[in-house]
């Protein structure tokens, strides 16, 4: 394994596609479907790369980014955001943070992949 990807997302069938994804691309995948959890897990075993989804309760994925990047420990763990949301692109721009990416939902396999490749090759 190349080390472990965590996904923070609510929905348990994109999980479990995900789940397959990212383990085919030999990663280890750490599924969280209730994102205030999964602070704490990142604190005790930080990942080599998160796939957050933005649009989540009671903590969207732009919070948990904000504590991400407020943490020294988890600043420069890169992140993909998982959405469906158009509006995205416009806030991620505005950050200006060179370990952000973005996927739109619904994701292939292929464009996981590239992703994921930039930021881990």
């Amino acid at each position: 394994m190349k080390g472990k990807i965590f996904v923070i997302e609510d929905d348990q069938p994109i999980l479990d596609m995900m789940e397959l994804m990212i383990r085919k691309l030999g990663y280890e995948p750490v599924l969280v479907a209730h994102a205030p959890e999964s602070l704490e897990m990142i604190r005790q075993a930080p990942p080599v790369l998160i796939v957050l989804d933005v649009m989540m309760a009671p903590m969207n994925g732009w919070e948990i980014l904000e504590w991400l990047r407020k943490d020294k420990m988890s600043r420069e763990i890169p992140v993909i955001l998982f959405t469906a949301a158009p509006s995205v692109n416009e806030r991620m721009a505005q950050m200006h943070d060179p370990y952000l990416g973005m996927l739109q939902k619904p994701v292939s396999f292929t464009q996981l992949r590239t992703e994921i490749e930039r930021f881990l090759h």
